[in-house]
């Protein structure tokens, strides 16, 4: 191995080529995306998973500006999958993309104007379709009603007509929540990724289904899993046409992408019938050798490494840059960030530069601070750039306020010290009282009396004189401040 090869080796990851999607999103995921793009776009009605079910249905409603999301969302989705999976534990919800990532999930050599908008089309498309997930859980229902991307914000060069150079996705948090939980199946992405959208929904949704039947009954022989024709049709490809004939199913649908998945082992083999119980088809599928090498490797043994430097990169690179540049924006605009279409790659750069002196968490307080003082000179700052000049002026005033906030911390603690110094020694008087003579007991008695008289009868008042006189009279029964703060310590 050379020197630049050892080099690598020693400085990056291991690359893994597993993909974990969190099981109820398996499911979603199946009447979400259509795998016609014709019919995918005109789609807008709700569509009903189980509809006879009480107990567990899942209704996807497409948003009626974008359609049903398609092919090219789907090839989405699980890139973004597949990158959040890369970043490994703990679970992060966002997720970026630079250009060069972004040409190949296009699969392109550039990305173009059409290109740009094809691809923000399909993440708008995920990202409005709305879900919502009913089921039984114990003795109660429970309805989960979101949106797989909670947010996406987006970069172009300079106007809204160049193309896309970096984005940061947000995932919902019922997913997060469900994959801190270890409700998630593990899938070979090495794979996958060859394989036509359809092969992919197919592969998933088998590996899925054979994976907890094998688990059951932990046998080779005689494993098969048996699904309507229909139902595929609509549960996991999305409302794909269902044919009326066999051999128009074999092929004009779906024969060329379950003949793939034989040809590569994952299944031995599958029969397309006619139903027994009703009209229509019913589809036997067996699992082939490639299933269950898959299935210890990417099943078996599913747990997702630690964190990585991928994501990192990520964050310093693409999404903390993003997110200060959209929260300049949202503060100018008085726009929430779901209203702000993109920011520029002006604004991105400015936005690394202010992060090179100024901490991420700390940012909401310098855009305040910029524009308040922007304000007192009315001048009416359009971009990052405007704000730039306020860095010095605000590290300047941080470092007074932090030096004023530890001066002020050890003004309290010196008080408090002095205030429990006075208290100990208060106590520790009539310990040094009682061990006087006599005579000089009852003399510090008779004068506290005669220096609370008009506190006559209060115990409390007459027993603060006597421990002042005697701190006064016999100042050697008692340590210093200093004395008493290294006791204190030790």
């Amino acid at each position: 191995m050379d020197n630049f090869a050892a080099s690598v080796a020693t400085t990056q990851p291991e690359k893994t080529e597993k993909l974990f999607m969190e099981t109820t999103l398996l499911r979603v995921s199946g009447a979400l995306f259509c795998h016609d793009p014709k019919r995918a776009s005109t789609r807008i009605q709700d569509i009903v998973i189980r509809e006879n079910l009480r107990e567990k249905k899942i209704i996807v409603r497409p948003d009626p500006r974008y359609g049903q999301p398609g092919p090219l969302a789907h090839k989405v989705f699980l890139s973004i999958l597949k990158k959040n999976s890369d970043y490994g534990r703990p679970i992060q919800n966002e997720i970026s993309f630079g250009q060069r990532e972004l040409i190949r999930l296009v699969g392109r050599t550039t990305i173009g104007g059409r290109d740009s908008e094809d691809l923000i089309r399909a993440l708008r498309q995920i990202r409005y379709a709305h879900v919502i997930a009913l089921f039984k859980s114990g003795e109660t229902f429970v309805e989960h009603d979101f949106n797989i991307f909670n947010e996406i914000m987006i970069e172009r060069r300079a106007s809204h007509s160049d193309p896309i150079v970096s984005c940061t996705v947000r995932l919902a948090e019922p997913i997060i929540k469900s994959l801190l939980e270890e409700h998630f199946v593990c899938f070979n992405h090495s794979f996958m990724q060859p394989l036509s959208t359809i092969s992919q929904a197919l592969y998933m949704r088998l590996f899925f289904h054979f994976s907890n039947l094998f688990e059951v009954h932990s046998g080779k022989r005689g494993l098969q899993f048996q699904k309507r024709y229909d139902d595929i049709c609509n549960e996991w490809l999305g409302g794909l046409t269902v044919k009326d004939r066999i051999s128009h199913i074999k092929r004009d649908q779906l024969g060329r992408h379950l003949d793939r998945l034989v040809e590569h082992k994952f299944l031995s083999h599958y029969a397309i019938e006619n139903a027994k119980s009703r009209d229509g088809f019913v589809v036997t599928f067996r699992p082939g050798a490639g299933f269950f090498s898959d299935y210890e490797q990417f099943y078996r043994h599913r747990n997702q490494g630690e964190l990585q430097w991928r994501f990192h990169s990520d964050q310093r690179q693409v999404a903390e840059p993003m997110k200060v540049a959209y929260l300049f924006l949202e503060r100018k605009t008085k726009l929430p960030i779901a209203g702000l279409p993109y920011v520029s790659s002006g604004e991105m750069e400015k936005a690394r530069e202010i992060l090179a002196h100024v901490a991420f968490e700390d940012v909401s307080s310098f855009l305040d601070y910029a524009l308040e003082r922007a304000r007192t000179t009315n001048y009416d700052p359009q971009s990052l750039a405007g704000i730039v000049r306020y860095l010095e002026p605000f590290q300047a005033s941080r470092e007074r306020r932090s030096a004023t906030k530890i001066a002020h911390r050890a003004r309290e603690r010196r008080e408090m010290e002095t205030k429990a110094y006075e208290g100990y020694c208060y106590a520790h008087a009539s310990v040094v009282l009682a061990a006087l003579p006599h005579e000089e007991r009852s003399e510090i008695e008779r004068l506290a009396n005669q220096s609370s008289t008009r506190f006559a009868g209060n115990r409390r008042m007459i027993e603060a004189a006597e421990a002042r006189l005697t701190m006064k009279m016999h100042p050697e029964g008692f340590p210093t401040l200093d004395q008493w703060k290294q006791s204190q310590i030790l």
